[in-house]
């Protein structure tokens, strides 16, 4: 075509935006970009809208952004297409903030742009933009939709409730496909319900619909969350006999997790080192928590080394082993894994929790002074651990390395970011009476805080749930639903 007098038009190079993005062909679609901003195409909303789908889906967000913020009349193409990139590429605050744009703009929404709002809701389980996001849905007509129940379901999962996922599901029973019923299995499985999981998965089969790869990784994880190595095992025999699915590197994932749960660790290095897949950093991190939290310092610090040599960078991988020297009282080692740590520049990522207050969402980090009630915070925070010292609860010193004074190793674990999130819930109503606090983690809840929190639905006379990077808790009446393992 370049070689004839005919120029390419926006269809065309919007086809071809959406070949690249399919192929992975990030230098030709760089190229394409170069010839859309010869011809003055790159702006207008046809061929914008692809090239903002073709930057998403090459992992190039900020690129995707750009093209948007440039195209001259930004239509529902255009605003789904950023919506649903910036979801994908986690940037779940962003692509909310351009959906609320989109509806101020009274610009249509479609299928598309309110499954990516629920997406990004969903990331960061923001329970009260689910809902606005659902009764916007529900308004314009595009609830009914199988898409956008599909995601309502897996939003209101992620946000711990299952039961207002399983209503969207039942009103959209006779539409749901195959990924419907995975998102409300995995809904249970993330919860570490596992009746309530091979429950569905039956009728599922019941109703004729063919379990796929999905289904079977929510069984497994169901399981995996509940330590049945055992029955992990006989459901990847069923998966392969009956169904005739090979399973994936997840699925090995689940049963070497499971193992690693119940102490079985040589089972686990044996199906590792004889699956035929190269294991994962996921792989070697699953048995290095199993071995921290069983105390095997030496099994913890080989599979350490382990997920090193795939990730050089991986802070986890010092963190949790040199946790493990010191549950195991082996300060010398815990210090020289520290050492390394510090040699290597590797630095440990900052931990921050989050908790939704009448749809907006408040972040913490530890010791953090920059909230405008903060001292309001740290009063109340100080009220909720006198209450719990009163029936028992007593610091965990394992979470911290270094040898300093008493009072502030306290310190410095009492205002972890959970804790901080916790207490300005508690200040602000967060949450009307006989409803649970439900905070947001980016990564693993600490010992001291898990111990605290279980002390806290005491104390409140309320349930709480905190999403960490593992799973989800459910403290009430002073236990989890994790039973103390995650």
């Amino acid at each position: 075509m370049l070689r004839h007098p005919t120029l390419p038009n926006q269809r065309t190079l919007a086809s071809l935006f959406k070949t690249c993005a399919s192929l992975s062909l990030i230098s030709f679609g760089l190229q394409l970009h170069s010839l859309a901003l010869k011809l003055s195409l790159a702006s207008q909303p046809f061929c914008g809208s692809a090239l903002v789908n073709f930057y998403s889906k090459g992992k190039l967000p900020d690129a995707a952004h750009k093209v948007f913020d440039e195209i001259c009349e930004r239509d529902e193409v255009c605003f789904a297409a950023i919506v649903v990139g910036l979801a994908q590429s986690s940037r779940p605050i962003v692509a909310l903030s351009l959906f609320a744009d989109m509806r101020l703009n009274n610009v249509r929404s479609t299928v598309y742009s309110v499954s990516g709002a629920l997406s990004a809701a969903a990331e960061l389980a923001a329970l009260e933009q689910c809902r606005v996001i659902h009764a916007h849905g529900v308004a314009s007509g595009l609830d009914r939709d199988v898409y956008v129940g599909t995601a309502l379901v897996d939003a209101y999962g992620k946000c711990g409730m299952v039961s207002e996922a399983r209503g969207v599901f039942d009103e959209l029973l006779q539409v749901m496909n195959v990924v419907g019923w995975n998102a409300l299995l995995a809904c249970y499985a993330q919860q570490g319900d596992t009746q309530s999981v091979i429950e569905l998965f039956k009728d599922m089969e019941s109703r004729g619909l063919v379990a796929d790869e999905y289904s079977f990784l929510a069984v497994l994880t169901s399981l995996y969350n509940v330590g049945l190595a055992d029955e992990i095992e006989m459901w990847l025999t069923r998966m392969r006999v009956e169904y005739g699915l090979e399973p994936w590197l997840e699925h090995y994932t689940c049963l070497v997790g499971a193992l690693g749960r119940v102490g079985r660790f040589d089972e686990a290095e044996k199906i590792v080192l004889g699956m035929p897949f190269k294991p994962d950093s996921g792989m070697w991190r699953a048995l290095l928590s199993a071995s921290a939290n069983h105390d095997a310092a030496d099994m913890a610090w080989k599979m350490s080394r382990r997920l090193l040599e795939l990730k050089p960078a991986d802070d986890t991988a010092y963190v949790i082993a040199a946790n493990a020297f010191v549950a195991s009282g082996r300060w010398d080692d815990a210090l020289e894994v520290r050492k390394m740590m510090r040699q290597g520049r590797v630095r440990k990522e900052g931990g921050r929790s989050w908790i939704e207050v009448r749809g907006e969402v408040h972040v913490f980090v530890a010791g953090d002074w920059r909230h405008e009630r903060r001292e309001e915070i740290y009063v109340k925070l100080a009220e909720l651990m006198e209450e719990i010292c009163k029936l028992g609860y007593v610091t965990n010193w394992d979470e911290k390395l270094h040898v300093v004074e008493e009072r502030e190793k306290k310190e410095r674990l009492w205002y972890h970011s959970e804790k901080l999130a916790l207490a300005f819930g508690v200040l602000s109503g967060a949450a009307p009476p006989g409803k649970a606090l439900r905070i947001v983690k980016n990564l693993r809840i600490c010992k001291d805080c898990h111990e605290a929190f279980r002390y806290f639905s005491r104390v409140l006379e309320r349930e709480i749930v905190a999403r960490d990077v593992n799973r989800y808790h459910r403290f009430l009446k002073g236990s989890c639903t994790c039973g103390d393992y995650w």
